[in-house]
């Protein structure tokens, strides 16, 4: 006799199955057309003039909305997920990544069913499988990102040895591809490839702050876009970004030793209840478990995770000072 947990774990599961079936008919079907387009995108790109646009740069396979499938479009424009993958370089089809994020949902809600619990469980493991591959994927990205803009200022400063010593700006964005550690060797590599490839260095320049939303880097393609336009010497004004930056991080790491004993006070009270919660289950597991199989004390439990979520998020906004 089937329960309506499992009933709703049935009817999703044959939801993903059609879902799956029909974005692999799409995707196989659009398959041959994106190769064509890229090998054309490639061949025809030396005579494209500076009103292209970053959509038209091949990378990773990005085409234009109508050789896209419906799907895939929605998620690019409307979830911006493909950015999201391209920023945290995340080598794998849109369509392929949103079909581990509902695969992730409907794995935790089976795991409720599974262990017994009730419709109300079965919707929170959905919630937390749907939740968590978004959060790795911001995670990368926050984490490739922070390591970026720690290698910049290296990177300005050989760009500015490279232009004194007589080589082309080119020429020096080609030398940090290739003497720098990832991520900045390959930001900066693709660059250098799109403008061989007849895109202008402006235009290769925009993408790479599109892939890399850095205000540092947005700086440094400024810089370059306005000295191209009315000279100067360009790496005077490198030099002088890289020591902002290198300011900036100073006045940060000041910020991060006057906060420490803010954000040592939230890690305190944040793990309290829970380690308080873990010592009363050990101490007396009878009078604890009420918590867990009466129905207020379900609501309780749920209400105190609630607010801890709050305070977490409100601790993290007092101590995290933009510099």
């Amino acid at each position: 006799m089937f329960s309506w947990p499992v009933l709703i774990t049935v009817v999703v599961f044959v939801g993903v199955t059609a879902a799956v079936v029909g974005v692999g008919y799409f995707w196989t079907e659009d398959r041959r057309r994106k190769m064509e387009s890229r090998l054309e995108m490639l061949t025809t790109v030396r005579q494209e003039t500076q009103q292209q646009t970053s959509e038209t740069i091949v990378k990773s396979g990005v085409l234009e909305p109508e050789q896209e499938s419906w799907l895939h479009r929605f998620l690019a424009d409307h979830l911006n997920l493909a950015l999201l993958m391209e920023q945290a370089d995340v080598h794998m089809p849109v369509v392929q990544f949103a079909l581990v994020i509902v695969g992730a949902g409907v794995l935790g809600a089976v795991a409720a069913v599974v262990l017994g619990k009730g419709v109300l469980w079965s919707v929170a493991g959905l919630v937390v499988g749907l939740a968590a591959p978004v959060l790795w994927l911001l995670h990368r990205r926050a984490r490739r990102l922070k390591k970026f803009t720690a290698q910049l200022p290296d990177a300005l400063e050989l760009i500015a040895r490279a232009l004194r010593a007589g080589q082309s700006l080119a020429a020096a964005i080609h030398l940090v591809g290739e003497e720098m550690k990832p991520p900045i060797a390959q930001e900066f590599a693709l660059a250098y490839e799109e403008q061989n490839l007849g895109i202008p260095l402006e235009e290769a320049l925009r993408n790479m702050t599109r892939r890399v939303p850095s205000l540092d880097l947005k700086f440094f393609a400024t810089a370059v876009v306005l000295q191209r336009q009315t000279g100067g010497d360009l790496a005077e004004v490198l030099d002088k970004i890289s020591h902002l930056i290198r300011e900036r991080f100073k006045i940060w790491g000041q910020i991060q030793a006057l906060t420490g004993e803010g954000r040592m006070s939230g890690v305190v009270l944040l793990a309290l209840p829970p380690v308080l919660l873990a010592v009363m289950y050990y101490l007396n597991p009878d009078y604890t478990s009420l918590l867990f199989t009466h129905p207020q004390g379900q609501k309780m439990l749920a209400g105190a995770v609630i607010m801890q979520i709050l305070g977490a998020l409100v601790i993290r906004k007092i101590v995290n000072i933009k510099v």
